[in-house]
């Protein structure tokens, strides 16, 4: 099983966020998906998560997710991601930089019967404030 778990947590870092496709979250994602950790002003499901894709995408246009790794015991999958793009749109109320940002995250995936059921996640999210002159870096 952590195969095909691993398989399609991977389907859904190529083309949900590779393709800029998140339609294809219906196929992937359980109706009663709870996402523990959405996008600040996004509700915590389905449709939430395909909200918070189109805020990224709206931002980050050239938005791309390389899985650095991956691991898969039972039915959680556990990805770290480099996520890179340049601020081209308005994000979160922040008009667009121009600024490029590369960040860290740590997802986690709960999946049973074949979709996502939960997830959990983790985005240096300070750093890349930090990269779009939003917020100081440490010390300043």
């Amino acid at each position: 099983m952590s195969e095909a778990n691993k398989a399609l947590y991977k389907r859904f870092v190529d083309e949900a966020i590779g393709n800029k496709s998140p339609a294809v979250l219906d196929e992937l994602i359980a109706s009663n998906f709870v996402d523990h950790n959405p996008i600040p002003g996004t509700p915590a499901d389905r449709e939430g998560l395909k909200q918070g894709l189109n805020m990224l995408f709206s931002g980050f246009p050239d938005l791309s997710a390389t899985t650095d790794f991956m691991v898969a015991e039972g039915d959680l999958v556990v990805g770290h991601h480099t996520t890179t793009g340049t601020h081209q749109g308005e994000f979160m109320g922040i008009p667009a930089t121009g600024k490029k940002v590369q960040i860290t995250e740590i997802h986690i995936v709960r999946i049973i019967g074949g979709k996502a059921v939960e997830h959990w996640g983790l985005t240096d999210d300070a750093a890349m404030m930090q990269q779009l002159g939003v917020m100081p870096p440490p010390g300043q």
